[in-house]
């Protein structure tokens, strides 16, 4: 099946999941797209099986909190950051629910953790103003680079550059095997108004494009090489000022994000035409919205969590 409009039009909630009492704060597939993992301000966190649709775990992280979840190259095992007691990053084995490695270096709330598709570094940035580069097999940092504000951070497709987001109005991108050296390209964007906050960064699957989250109603997509804007994405509500995520489909044609209003709202990145708004089963703001990168499904989460899946068949 392919994704094109009306398939997209077509998705519909198959599974609606009622396990969080609060805000879902990330979601992360597994590389393989079988599994999906949430952290919440409630302090679990809960495995999904994709393909049976069921729940598969819940974990519970009340001393130390949970937010930004991921699973490693292995999805047996988990990276997040604390929101209770300190600041530091923690690995942890999610079969036998126990910590493996603690990263800790960053003196104030983590705000962004991108792991590399490629191997087993993964970066972090803080609001202390810096950003750290990790392996999983030490917890000594691998790198660090201060920052003139708050940053967020992401991995190319292939694990090979990263681009770190400064202060909400411009783009570094690094080369991983000599980022010491400082950016190897630079882009500044036009400030849409001073409260407009970046709250995430993702490149597109096709690695052409970046686009960026906002704590406002826009979301931007602009051009890897030389950062011009592509794109900017409006129409959605973002009314309490929430880093509600955007992101990608697996093949870099659409552009989803959640709204405050509980509703999903899909464009065409090539064109900017929105393609549909879809109402789910959302009583708060969708903060967080990501397609499966292997399986024909979306998942969108409030405090609630929404699995959907087209209702049309294939007509080829």
């Amino acid at each position: 099946m392919k994704l094109v409009d009306n398939v997209i039009r077509s998705m519909r909630v198959a599974k609606l999941y009622k396990d969080n009492q609060d805000q879902i704060t990330n979601i992360h597939y597994s590389n393989d797209g079988m599994n999906i993992i949430t952290s919440s301000a409630d302090d679990q966190i809960i495995i999904y099986d994709c393909e049976k649709g069921t729940q598969k775990r819940t974990l519970n992280s009340k001393k130390y909190g949970v937010d930004l979840i991921h699973f490693t190259q292995n999805k047996a095992h988990a990276v997040h950051a604390s929101t209770k007691e300190n600041d530091i990053i923690r690995y942890m084995s999610l079969n036998e629910n126990k910590y493996i490695r603690y990263f800790g270096g960053h003196d104030k709330r983590v705000v962004t953790l991108a792991m590399n598709p490629a191997d087993e570094t993964f970066l972090s940035g803080s609001l202390d103003k810096s950003i750290r580069l990790w392996d999983l097999r030490s917890n000594h940092c691998q790198g660090l680079m201060k920052l003139a504000g708050r940053p967020v951070a992401a991995f190319d497709p292939d694990g090979l550059i990263f681009a770190a987001g400064i202060n909400s109005e411009s783009v570094k991108l690094y080369d991983l095997r000599s980022f010491d050296k400082g950016p190897f390209s630079s882009f500044k964007l036009q400030a849409d108004s001073k409260e407009i906050e970046w709250t995430g960064l993702k490149f597109a699957p096709d690695g052409k494009s970046i686009l960026i989250s906002t704590n406002g109603s826009v979301i931007k997509l602009i051009d890897s090489y030389n950062g011009s804007t592509l794109q900017s994405f409006t129409g959605h509500l973002n009314s309490k000022q929430l880093p509600l995520e955007a992101s990608f489909s697996p093949d870099s044609q659409f552009v989803i994000s959640g709204s405050s209003d509980g509703r999903i709202h899909i464009w065409n990145s090539e064109n900017g035409q929105k393609v549909c708004v879809l109402n789910g089963d959302h009583k708060g703001p969708v903060q967080c919205v990501q397609f499966n990168p292997k399986y024909m499904m979306m998942a969108s989460a409030c405090s609630n969590m929404s699995f959907w899946l087209p209702t049309i068949d294939d007509e080829v």
